[in-house]
């Protein structure tokens, strides 16, 4: 998951489901390019009464969500070396152990 996709998940999680957009244009009339809209400089809120949480506070955000996601990975990780451990001291073999949990 790229860094986009954790800059949305931070916004998401502070404004609010889909509450905002991207500006297309600069405030001269130049188009942004596409690949460099999806900057904080460029958010719009969409919905009225909301106010945009500091840049500060949505990298704080990213990285918060980004640690709670790998945490989540490492921990599946740990549960699934820790479950084949005990089924090998159980006594069952690699094919067994491979055709209870699929992999």
């Amino acid at each position: 998951m790229d860094d986009i996709f954790w800059f949305e998940k931070a916004l998401q999680n502070l404004i609010g489901c889909n509450h905002y957009n991207w500006k297309t244009h600069e405030d001269d009339g130049s188009k942004i390019p596409n690949e460099n809209r999806m900057q904080y400089k460029y958010v719009i809120l969409t919905k009225e009464g909301l106010s945009m949480p500091s840049e500060e506070d949505v990298n704080a955000k990213k990285t918060e969500l980004k640690k709670e996601h790998d945490d989540r990975v490492a921990n599946s990780i740990a549960k699934k070396t820790s479950g084949k451990q005990k089924l090998k001291d159980l006594g069952l073999d690699d094919d067994e152990i491979k055709a209870l949990m699929g992999a």
